[in-house]
């Protein structure tokens, strides 16, 4: 079922659920999460499959530990914790209206829509459904045709392991795409490029659709003059290299001290060997997902060149169309108008930017959009408290990449250009629910007082109530 007619019935298949049990028990919403739970332990074999099918070479071990173990980690982060996030939150009345009392009630927002990208198919359907489903949401999720055997696997477990007016999974190109991000959702989650995110959020803007979008964007990674660099170059090309760069938190390009750029290129080619030794023939290494982002990555790297870069191999492995296997390269001598340094990467190349002083890299971070991802290695605690202080960015790991993904008690999400809202544990909790504010009030209170007719003591009363304003 792919037409609006079919998404429309299947979107109000789950209202109808929902209306008949807005506000799920503790039990339920466990079950719910166990069922996920089952799904990923007993088909995590064939999800790593279909995975590595529709890029051509996926590391198994890449799938388990950057979608499984986080997948699974968030599960039963949530059903550690669930319980508790449920609970009212009572919260003091002000002085003047008690004995009032006021409380902050979690409540289901309904139906959540979730569109997934390709890069991590399976960690971005599950992150933000265990946080819809222990929320108390039913939800509907948009796969990505760009994965089509993992998509229609996934689809087909979920649909074997969870009701119709619990969970759906749909499939389609673009035009699917479109018509699901218009749909009349309750909150709509949307991963993926800042282009289709534009485009993403002018579609539920016509519902009113609350969104919170995960966009990506040119992550820097800054190498401060305090830094332990060899520890900092071996993280960095970690944190670049897994999924062969096709991370949205993945570093974007490097900032470091000037005279430092030989030394880089020198570590990062040892830090390549070690992690990746016969890179050709490496079954660790991933490919680029299609033909379509391999001639993307290439024309970026040649536009580099052709407008005065400079390109450092990091393998002598050499680039094979046929298997989209584009080996890691860094760029040096790189100027803002190359489209490598204007347009986010999601490849294995990574541009190495100088710099003077620490002040004229946070300047140039500044000077950019708001990145989802910001990394610093240093030492010295009053410089990274300046960088801290004087960036914006979705997220940051210091002295390390990529890590604050993984923390359940901090939430995820873009700032500016990067995207909106958060998700996550408890966070994810909150962007699902609607904290209704109660106002409960006593027998015997004193707002008779304010009633009119607005004579002398009411003036007194108003007077009263100025001045403690």
């Amino acid at each position: 079922m792919t037409d609006h007619a079919a998404l429309n019935e299947q979107l109000q298949r789950l209202r109808t659920a929902h209306a008949g049990d807005p506000l799920p028990a503790w039990s339920l919403r466990a079950a719910r999460l166990r069922t996920l739970q089952a799904l990923l332990q007993e088909h995590r074999v064939e999800l790593a499959a279909a995975i590595n099918a529709d890029f051509g070479q996926r590391p198994a071990e890449e799938t388990d530990l950057l979608e499984i173990f986080p997948s699974l980690s968030a599960i039963r982060h949530a059903l550690r914790h669930g319980r508790r996030w449920m609970k009212p939150r009572r919260r003091l009345a002000d002085l003047l209206f008690l004995p009032a009392r006021t409380e902050l009630r979690p409540q289901p927002r309904g139906v959540i829509g979730i569109i997934v990208p390709w890069n991590y198919p399976l960690y971005l359907a599950v992150g933000p459904l265990v946080d819809a489903l222990v929320a108390g949401n039913r939800a509907m999720l948009k796969m990505s045709e760009f994965t089509p055997r993992f998509s229609a696997l996934f689809a087909e477990q979920v649909a074997r392991h969870f009701r119709p007016d619990e969970v759906v999974v749909v499939n389609g190109d673009a035009e699917v795409a479109q018509a699901f991000s218009a749909l009349p959702f309750d909150h709509l989650l949307f991963t993926g490029s800042t282009a289709v995110g534009h485009h993403v959020m002018r579609a539920a803007a016509a519902n009113l659709t609350p969104v919170t979008l995960e966009l990506g964007g040119k992550s820097p990674a800054i190498i401060g003059p305090g830094a332990r660099f060899e520890h900092a170059v071996e993280r960095i090309v970690f944190g670049k290299l897994v999924n062969a760069g096709q991370t949205c938190i993945a570093p974007d390009y490097v900032l470091l001290p000037r005279a430092r750029i030989p030394d880089f290129v020198d570590a990062a080619t040892r830090a390549m060997s070690r992690m990746y030794p016969q890179l050709a023939q490496s079954t660790q290494y991933a490919s680029i997902v299609s033909d379509r982002q391999y001639q993307r990555l290439v024309a970026l790297r040649d536009d580099a060149l052709a407008a005065g870069a400079r390109m450092h191999p990091l393998s002598e492995a050499v680039e094979d169309p046929a298997r989209r296997l584009l080996p890691p390269q860094l760029l040096t001598e790189v100027g803002d108008g190359m489209m490598v340094m204007r347009e986010e990467i999601f490849g294995p190349l990574l541009p190495l930017v100088p710099y003077d002083t620490l002040d004229e890299a946070i300047a140039y971070v500044g000077a950019r959009a708001h990145p989802l991802a910001l990394y610093l290695f240093e030492q010295d605690q009053g410089r990274i408290d300046k960088v801290l202080a004087h960036t914006q960015a979705g997220g940051v790991s210091v002295n390390d990449t990529l890590y604050h993904i993984a923390q359940h008690g901090l939430p995820f999400g873009g700032v500016g250009a990067s995207g909106m809202g958060g998700y996550h544990g408890e966070a994810g909790f909150r962007t699902f629910s609607h904290l209704k504010p109660v106002f409960r009030q006593a027998r015997f209170n004193g707002t008779g007082l304010l009633n009119p007719p607005y004579g002398a003591r009411f003036r007194r009363m108003l007077e009263l109530l100025l001045k403690r304003g």
